[in-house]
């Protein structure tokens, strides 16, 4: 498939998590010579995290796309059990030039069987439910593996933005909008990864995540069991 102009696709859904699609958006909706949509379940307005994006496409009406990309949220094991949902972005991501997601829309994809065989990146807590669906886990912050593009936790999709922004518009391009955007984080704090979190902070973290663990494993291998 090729389009002109080349054609970027987020599908985002009630609950995403807004950073991971508002971050790649800022990015690659300025590849020149392309067209970003995006599309929902039901289309129109799509509530996340205290805000609202009015205005969206719904899936079924976007008939291929040459960029699909799927952002994460609380409730990606809630979509990836969407049997619809799942339906189109089968369609859309075996049609497109890349497949690509952000932070658990990395569990979307392989609920919708786009990961099987592939490396894949995924937010660090939910990392280890990517083998059920024959995807192999790596704690790149981008993981290419042909094709499939994928980035980490939420803020690793700026870094995945400019990845795929290079490979589809070149370097140059992708660094003149790193630096009109100035992008050049200096975080106050070290410890954005479990390897270099201070373990006071780590074991507090992990214990909020304790009541999740059960539900989001339970989810993962109902929407794996489905592929098969």
């Amino acid at each position: 498939m090729s389009h002109s102009p080349f054609r970027i696709l987020f599908a985002v859904y009630p609950g995403m998590t807004q950073l991971d699609f508002t971050g790649p958006h800022q990015f690659l909706s300025r590849v020149p010579d392309s067209e970003t949509l995006v599309a929902s379940p039901s289309g129109g307005a799509v509530p996340s995290e205290g805000l609202v994006f009015a205005d969206t496409c719904r899936l079924t009406d976007v008939t291929e796309c040459d960029l699909l990309c799927v952002p994460g949220g609380r409730n990606a094991l809630d979509m990836a059990l969407d049997a619809e949902f799942i339906s189109e972005i089968q369609r859309l991501g075996g049609g497109a030039r890349y497949v690509t997601s952000v932070c658990t829309g990395s569990l979307i994809l392989g609920a919708a069987g786009l990961l099987k065989g592939k490396r894949a990146a995924c937010h660090w807590a939910w990392r280890h439910l990517l083998p059920l669906f024959g995807a192999i886990p790596d704690e790149g912050r981008v993981v290419r593996d042909g094709s499939v593009f994928t980035g980490g936790g939420v803020t690793a999709g700026i870094d995945f933005a400019l990845t795929v922004l290079a490979e589809i518009a070149g370097e140059e391009v992708a660094s003149t909008l790193q630096l009109g955007l100035e992008y050049d984080p200096a975080p106050p704090f070290t410890g954005g990864r479990p390897e270099t979190a201070p373990p006071e902070i780590l074991a507090r973290y992990q214990d909020r995540l304790k009541p999740l663990l059960a539900q989001y494993d339970a989810q993962a291998r109902k929407a794996a069991a489905r592929l098969s």
